[in-house]
């Protein structure tokens, strides 16, 4: 009696231990999961506290329309140069004209790579292609600045000269050129996970209905990898957007209002930088700034990210 009841308390203990331990990988998680959330909200609150004190020194309607981009201001009214322009419509104009180049050039190289490798390629030409195209990731992007600004700038210059176009030393074909080969790397890398994923049963079922294989990746595999290859363009695209050093270095500072591709341009992220760099103060307009783009960088990034859940889930359905 005495042996049963003992082990009954074994049982009794064992089973509130396991329990306790339960809860406490359940507390652990939910803590995890909250740091991200926290951090984004923290990040976002932020922005936009120092946002709406620069909206109460400029008007909103002039930072979202104003087509002139000048922030640099005086200490005092008497000064020269005391009023500046914020207009953000040449540094959007800028960014989206070099996030375009670079992904006009990113997704046909990283799809067809990616389709490529996980269809058509053996496992000897996969060992080496596939670690290849992934160094190039590695590469620091500073490194690719260089590049732009000593081959790739150079050689649209020369060769615009050759067939009588100007195409300025700094440009947002360059960077844009530079910036589409360092993120192949990524459309192709996670392109081709997603199309290995695609299930062996519907290529088998498209072949038992005497599909060729290139009629089987393009009717069968590639629709039912488009949500992956959505999800890996959007993260192209993002990488494009956030950019920094290699527009600095091949598509200059100017912020132009322009299309024109031969001409430079500079980007949202390049001006918060040159806001944030050295000694500043945090009360004046010209500085409180490049929060106000930072918060319009999120917006902008956000309103990315829902128009390609919206486009996954339709091709789901």
């Amino acid at each position: 009696m005495q042996q049963r009841n003992s082990q009954t308390i074994n049982v009794t203990r064992n089973a509130t231990g396991q329990k306790t331990r339960e809860i406490l990988v359940l507390a652990l998680l939910l803590v995890c999961s909250l740091v991200a959330v926290l951090t984004t909200i923290g990040i976002v609150a932020s922005l936009a506290f120092e946002a709406f004190r620069f909206f109460q020194e400029v008007s909103l309607f002039d930072f979202l329309f104003g087509l002139e981009w000048s922030p640099q201001t005086a200490l005092r009214s008497d000064q020269v140069g005391s009023s500046g322009s914020f207009g953000a419509i040449p540094l959007i104009t800028g960014t989206l004209l070099i996030s375009a180049i670079a992904m006009a050039i990113a997704t046909p190289l990283g799809l067809l790579s990616a389709i490529y490798l996980a269809e058509y390629a053996s496992d000897g030409a996969r060992s080496v292609i596939k670690p290849l195209l992934e160094l190039l990731a590695g590469i620091p992007t500073v490194v690719y600045g260089f590049f732009a600004a000593l081959v790739i700038a150079p050689m649209l210059r020369n060769s615009g000269e050759n067939v009588g176009l100007v195409i300025s030393s700094e440009s947002a074909l360059a960077a844009g050129l530079t910036m589409g080969i360092m993120i192949v790397p990524l459309v192709s890398s996670l392109s081709d996970d997603v199309i290995n994923a695609v299930p062996q049963s519907l290529r088998d079922a498209s072949y038992a209905l005497g599909s060729t294989q290139a009629e089987t990746i393009k009717q069968v595999v590639l629709p039912a990898a488009i949500p992956g290859i959505a999800g890996s363009l959007l993260l192209a695209a993002s990488r494009a957007i956030g950019e920094t050093m290699i527009v600095v270095m091949a598509a200059g500072l100017a912020a132009n209002l322009t299309a024109n591709p031969f001409e430079a341009v500079t980007t949202v992220t390049v001006q918060i930088v040159t806001l944030l760099t050295g000694d500043q103060e945090f009360d004046s307009a010209k500085t409180l700034s490049a929060f106000a783009l930072g918060l319009l960088l999120f917006i902008i990034t956000l309103c990315m990210n829902v128009a390609a859940l919206k486009i996954v889930d339709r091709y789901k359905e």
